[in-house]
């Protein structure tokens, strides 16, 4: 019975990190399809006033974690 519960309980984590995989996939897909950057004709030319470069920063930015977060094979974001 206990082995039949510990087969269940792995399963159970695949299942927990398939879809914590897909929901940072989607939240990270859905920041770079919204990021103002994506919509300028020249991207790699800088702002020309503060107006454009408080546009083109408005988007929501990528938390970055811990190092030690990281160390353990995390994704940023």
């Amino acid at each position: 019975m206990a082995r039949r519960s510990s087969t269940i309980a792995r399963l159970a984590r695949r299942v927990a990190d398939f879809m914590a995989e897909c929901d940072y996939a989607q939240r990270r897909m859905f920041g770079l399809r919204t990021n103002p950057d994506a919509y300028v004709a020249d991207g790699d030319k800088a702002p020309e006033d503060y107006a454009e470069f408080l546009f083109r920063s408005s988007s929501s930015l990528l938390r970055e974690p811990a190092a030690s977060s990281r160390a353990h094979g995390r994704p940023v974001g």
